[in-house]
C-alpha cells in the first residue's frame, strides 16, 4: 500500500507534464508561424518542424501510456523531462543557440526535476543542461542579421529579443509557479494519506492487542462464572418461598449466562476476519435482537425505540463484532443518561442511520477532544476501561460505516452511527 501511495504523486505530475508539453508544443508552433509568417526570418524549417513533430508524436505516446494504470518510476517520469530537454536543444540549435531569448527555458525542467524528484536526479538534470546550454554558445546556427540596414533595422531586432526574452520568462514563471503549486497539493494529499494508513495501522495493532489480552481474559474468566451460575442456581433452590430473591437470582444466572455466552463467543471469533464472518440478515430484525440483548445486560435502563425505513427491509451483515460495536455504543450511552435513552433508526436501500441519543450533561471539552481514543474515558476511576468507544468505531469503519458523537442540541450526547446496507430484500 506504501508503494502505491509512493507512485500516485508522479502519476499526477506525468498527467501534468503531459498537458504543458501540449502548451509547449503550441506555443512553439505559434513563435514559428510568428516567425516565418509576420518577421519573415529565414531558418531551417523544415528540421524544427520535425523535431516539434517528434515531441507531438512522443507526447501521443505519452497520453496511450497514461490511459493504462501503470505506475510511473522515477526512471520513467526522468526520461519524460529528458525528452524535453533534448527537444528544446534542438530547437535552439537550429534559431540562434545562446543567443535565442528563449534559452532561460532550461529552467523549466531543472525546475521540475528537483521539485518531484530525488535529489540525484536534479544534480544529472542540472549537468545535462549546463552542458546543452555550453555547447549552444559555441555550435548553433546563428541568427540572420541584415548588416547593411540602417539603426532603425537594428533597434527592431534589438526589441525583438527583447519581446522574446520577456515572453520566456513570463512562460517560465507561470509554467512554474502553476506546476509546482499543484505538485505541493499532490505531496499534501499524500502525506495526509500515509498518515490515515500509520494511524490505522496503530489502531490495528491497538486492537491485536486487546484481542489477545481479551482471548486470555475468558480463558481465566470460564472457572468463576461457572462456579458463581453454580452457586446462585444453589442459592435460588434453597430459597424457593421468596419472590423477590427469586426474581433476583434469576437475573443475576440471566447475566452469568451471557456473560458465558460471550465468552464463548469472543473465543470462537478469535483469528477470523471481517466480511465472511456474518450472513445477511434483515435491518429490523437485526437491530431488534441486539436491543433484545441489552435488556438483557440492563435491565434496569430505560429507552425509547423509533425506526422507519423503506419496504421490504434490505439486509445488514449479521456479524457478532458489528452488533457488539453497537452494544458498546448502547451501553456508554446507558451509563450516561439520567432517565431515558431515545434510541432512533432509519434506513434507505444503501444505508443504515443509527442514532443513540441520552439525556446526560453532555460531553466535557476533554471528551470533544479525545472521544474515541484507547483508553480514554470520561467515567469515575474504577468504571470504565475507555476501550467501548474505541473497538466500536474501528469495527464500524472496517465494515464501511463511521461514528460520530456530539451534542445534541436539546440536551445530552448523541451518538450517529452509519452503516452500509447489503441491499437485498429481507
Amino acid at each position: 500500500m506504501f508503494s502505491d501511495l509512493n507512485q500516485f504523486p508522479l502519476s499526477k505530475n506525468l498527467q501534468r507534464l503531459f498537458l504543458l508539453r501540449n502548451i509547449a508544443i503550441i506555443s512553439q508552433c505559434a513563435v514559428i508561424a510568428m516567425a516565418y509568417w509576420i518577421i519573415e526570418i529565414v531558418l531551417p524549417w523544415t528540421e524544427m518542424i520535425i523535431v516539434v513533430a517528434v515531441l507531438a508524436t512522443l507526447n501521443l505516446f505519452t497520453r496511450l501510456r497514461l490511459s493504462h494504470n501503470w505506475p510511473v518510476s522515477h526512471i520513467e517520469f526522468f526520461a519524460q523531462l529528458l525528452v524535453d530537454v533534448l527537444a528544446l536543444s534542438a530547437l535552439l540549435y537550429f534559431s540562434g543557440g545562446s543567443t535565442n531569448p528563449f534559452i532561460s527555458l532550461y529552467l523549466l525542467p531543472l525546475t521540475i526535476t528537483a521539485a518531484t524528484l530525488p535529489w540525484r536526479y536534479t544534480w544529472v538534470m542540472a549537468t545535462i543542461t549546463i552542458s546543452c546550454y555550453s555547447l549552444l554558445l559555441f555550435n548553433y546556427m546563428p541568427l540572420p542579421h541584415d548588416h547593411s540596414s540602417d539603426h532603425s533595422k537594428h533597434m527592431t531586432e534589438f526589441n525583438l529579443h527583447v519581446i522574446g526574452m520577456w515572453l520566456a520568462f513570463m512562460l517560465s514563471t507561470v509554467i512554474i509557479a502553476g506546476f509546482v503549486v499543484k505538485m505541493s497539493i499532490s505531496i499534501r494529499d499524500r502525506d495526509r494519506d500515509l498518515a490515515k494508513v500509520r494511524e490505522q495501522a496503530l489502531r490495528n495493532e491497538q486492537i491485536i492487542a486487546l484481542g489477545t489480552l481479551a482471548a486470555g481474559a475468558a480463558h481465566e474468566l470460564g472457572t468463576p462464572l461457572s462456579t458463581m451460575a453454580v452457586v446462585t442456581g444453589e442459592l435460588q433452590h434453597e430459597y424457593l418461598l421468596d419472590s423477590e430473591f427469586q426474581n433476583n437470582i434469576r437475573i443475576l444466572r440471566d447475566q452469568i449466562r451471557h456473560c458465558k455466552q460471550t465468552l464463548t463467543q469472543l473465543l470462537a471469533d478469535a483469528g477470523q476476519t471481517r466480511a465472511e464472518e456474518g450472513s445477511g440478515q434483515s435491518v429490523d430484525h437485526f437491530l431488534s435482537q441486539i436491543l433484545d440483548k441489552w435488556k438483557l445486560i440492563q435491565p434496569s435502563v430505560k429507552f425509547t425505540y423509533h425506526s422507519d425505513g423503506i419496504q421490504p427491509t434490505p439486509k445488514i451483515m449479521n456479524n457478532h463484532l458489528l452488533s457488539q460495536s453497537i452494544l458498546n455504543l448502547l451501553n456508554n450511552a446507558a451509563d450516561a443518561s439520567s432517565k431515558c435513552v431515545d434510541i432512533k433508526s432509519n434506513w434507505d436501500h444503501q444505508t443504515l442511520h443509527l442514532e443513540i441519543i441520552d439525556d446526560g450533561e453532555g460531553l466535557s471539552v476533554e471528551a470533544k477532544q479525545h472521544a474515541g481514543e484507547a483508553f480514554f474515558t470520561s467515567k469515575a476511576p474504577g468504571q470504565g476501561f475507555g476501550i467501548g468507544l474505541f473497538l466500536a468505531n474501528a469495527n464500524i469503519e472496517r465494515f464501511g460505516g463511521s461514528v460520530h458523537l456530539f451534542d445534541h442540541e436539546n440536551g445530552g450526547a448523541c451518538i450517529q452511527v452509519t452503516l452500509p446496507l447489503i441491499g437485498q430484500p429481507a
